[in-house]
C-alpha cells in the first residue's frame, strides 16, 4: 500500500499540499503482460528489454479475477501493454477471456513476436468483442526509428500492421512527439510509409511525449492543491489518468494495483490487492509523469 503517512507523498519540497486526485469511476483497467521484450529502446518508459523481470510475466491466472472485478465495477474496456505482450505465452489466452466481457487494446511493437502468432491472434475475431491494436512507428523515419528500436524493425512492424487491419482488426499507431513539432507536417510524413505498407492513409496517430526511463527524477514543477484549483476544473480533472484508469501488474510474485499506467516505477503507487481497494485511495500527484497529465491532458 502507498505510504499516505509520509511527508513527501502528502506535500511538496516547499511544503505546500501536493495535489491530487480522488478517483470517481472506473472505465478502464490496464493490465502490464512484464517489462519482458525483445527488443531494448533505451528510452522505454519501462525499461523493457529482453530476459527483464521488473516487472514479471502475467498469467492467466494472474489476470482473470481482475478481469471479472472489472466487469463487476462496470469498466468498459481493457488494454495491455509492456514489454512486449506478445513474447508472454498466455497473453493472446488473457485476450481471449477478456474479450469475452469488453472491449480490449493492445499496445505492441509490432514486430517478430506479433507476425509469429498472427494465426493465434485471428482466432479472436471471433469473441463477443473485438481487440484493436496499436504500434510503436517512433517517427516517419525508418532509420531514426531503428536508431531506438534496433535494426530490421520499421517496416516489419508496418507490415505487421497491415496484416491485423486485412485480417479485420483496427489499428493504430503510436509515435513519440517532439517539443515545438508541427503536428500536421510530422503526420503528413507517415503517410507514403503507410500506403507503401498498405495502410489507410488517414489510419490514427497517437503521439506521446518523452516520459524517460524508469526511475528518472527530471526537474519538473510540483502540482499543488493550489494549482489544481487554479488551473483545472472538475470536468478537467476527470480525465486524469488516474481518476478513470488502474493498472494491474505483477512484482515480487504478488499482483498489485497501482494508480495508472505510468507510476509503475514507484512502490508508493501501490494501492492495493484488488481494484475495489484501489479506487478508494487518494492519489497524490507526486510522480514527474503527472507533470505530463496537468500541462498536457495525456491520457
Amino acid at each position: 500500500m502507498h505510504h499516505i503517512e509520509t511527508d513527501s507523498w502528502l506535500r511538496t519540497d516547499a511544503g505546500d499540499p501536493r495535489g491530487y486526485i480522488e478517483p470517481d469511476r472506473l472505465t478502464e483497467v490496464w493490465f502490464h503482460t512484464g517489462t519482458i521484450c525483445n527488443l531494448a529502446c533505451p528510452f522505454c518508459l519501462e525499461g523493457s528489454k529482453p530476459g527483464d523481470d521488473r516487472i514479471q510475466q502475467l498469467r492467466f491466472d494472474d489476470a482473470r479475477p481482475f478481469i471479472d472485478e472489472a466487469v463487476a465495477l462496470g469498466a468498459e474496456r481493457f488494454a495491455f501493454t509492456g514489454g512486449e505482450p506478445f513474447v508472454v505465452r498466455d497473453t493472446v489466452r488473457i485476450l481471449d477471456y477478456a474479450l469475452g466481457f469488453r472491449p480490449c487494446m493492445v499496445l505492441t511493437n509490432g514486430t517478430r513476436p506479433v507476425a509469429k502468432r498472427l494465426d493465434e491472434i485471428r482466432s479472436l475475431l471471433d469473441r463477443p468483442h473485438a481487440p484493436d491494436f496499436r504500434i510503436s512507428i517512433d517517427y516517419p523515419d525508418p532509420a531514426r526509428h531503428e536508431a531506438g528500436r534496433g535494426p530490421d524493425t520499421f517496416w516489419p512492424a508496418l507490415e505487421t500492421a497491415a496484416r491485423l487491419r486485412d485480417a479485420g482488426f483496427d489499428v493504430s499507431i503510436a509515435r513519440q512527439s517532439t517539443c515545438g513539432e508541427d503536428v500536421a507536417d510530422v503526420e503528413a510524413r507517415y503517410v507514403p510509409f503507410f500506403e507503401r505498407a498498405g495502410l489507410p492513409a488517414d489510419t490514427h496517430i497517437q503521439s506521446f511525449p518523452d516520459f524517460m526511463p524508469p526511475g528518472a527524477s527530471p526537474d519538473v514543477p510540483e502540482i499543488t492543491e493550489t494549482c489544481m484549483r487554479s488551473h483545472t476544473d472538475e470536468v478537467a480533472r476527470t480525465r486524469f489518468m488516474c481518476n478513470y484508469t488502474k493498472f494491474v501488474l505483477k512484482r515480487d510474485g504478488r499482483v498489485r494495483v497501482y494508480a495508472c499506467a505510468l507510476v509503475d516505477d514507484d512502490p508508493d503507487y501501490d494501492l492495493g490487492a484488488t481494484l475495489a481497494e484501489a479506487m478508494r485511495a487518494r492519489v497524490m500527484l507526486r510522480h514527474h509523469r503527472c507533470f505530463s497529465c496537468f500541462a498536457a491532458g495525456t491520457t
